[in-house]
């Protein structure tokens, strides 16, 4: 493998599409198709696509030994010693500068809160991650902040309603991975612990029951929302609810690749690449934009 291919798989662009959450505020202001809002938007997701590349890569460096017990993660490049600590090191730090530095040349509010991501990240990779149902809680807050950085980039406010399902989905999908990987370690018969030190805390079970309730309470969250009077004001329409059989099936969707299909890859991964799921976020997209435009 080379460098630049070794560099591109540790920061995962293919993670990246998480920071498509920068863009809600844009697309749920109405400012879609206005040019300004729309490039600043673009830089603040490019911030979000640098800081998170430096994450993965700080994160790889301090999980290396986990990484190399794992069936698949084996394979990452500092793992496998494709790339060398050293040079990772330097990655994520030029990676951090440069993408802060963006942040704060488009707004300053938005530098504070793609900092304050770097700095829950950090967190998470140098102990909290240990920690059972914190760990996922503190994934649930970097959607939150990617959410409220596209905010700040276009100067908009945050609706209640849109930080609640935020906060919701991102803990949905949080621990429906945690529920995979306690699953995917009980079926080999390894010890949980040896892949990821915070499954010994967490029991499938409870965490299928757990996700099943969230997963109601967010699609009512965007129920609620899509009726709310203010947002009926704002869009002058009550169709925005005609969407939510699109949440409805990718929700379910996800919920059978996370519980009741599981693969080898994680949930967050394999529904990227499940074509049933694509198209039924892009039919949404589509509905959405129509709808409200």
């Amino acid at each position: 493998m080379s460098m630049a291919g070794a560099i591109v798989r540790t920061v995962r662009p293919h993670q990246w599409v998480k920071n498509l959450f920068v863009v809600a505020p844009l697309v749920f202001s109405k400012h879609l198709f206005d040019a300004d809002f729309a490039t600043r938007t673009l830089i603040a997701t490019l911030v979000f696509c640098g800081v998170s590349g430096a994450v993965y890569t700080f994160n790889d460096l301090r999980d290396v030994e986990l990484d190399r017990a794992h069936p698949l993660k084996r394979y990452r490049p500092i793992a496998a010693g494709a790339l060398s600590e050293r040079a990772a090191m330097t990655l994520a730090i030029a990676l951090t500068g440069v993408a802060l530095s963006a942040a704060a040349w488009l707004s300053l509010p938005l530098a504070g809160v793609a900092a304050s991501y770097l700095a829950v990240n950090l967190s998470y990779s140098l102990g909290l991650k240990r920690i059972a149902y914190i760990d996922v809680l503190l994934i649930a807050a970097g959607f939150l902040l990617r959410v409220v950085g596209g905010g700040f980039a276009i100067d908009v406010p945050i609706s209640p309603w849109l930080v609640a399902c935020t906060v919701l989905l991102s803990s949905l999908l949080g621990f429906g991975k945690r529920a995979h990987e306690v699953n995917l370690a009980n079926r080999s018969g390894r010890d949980p612990e040896a892949t990821r030190s915070s499954l010994a805390g967490y029991n499938y079970r409870v965490l299928s029951w757990v996700m099943i309730a969230l997963a109601i309470a967010t699609l009512g969250s965007y129920a609620l929302y899509t009726q709310d009077p203010r947002t009926v004001g704002f869009f002058a329409t009550h169709k925005l609810i005609w969407t939510l059989p699109f949440c409805v099936l990718g929700i379910a969707r996800f919920l059978q690749l996370a519980l009741w299909r599981p693969r080898l890859r994680s949930p967050t991964e394999a529904m990227l690449r499940d074509w049933p799921f694509l198209v039924n976020i892009a039919l949404w997209g589509v509905a959405v934009v129509a709808i409200i435009y």
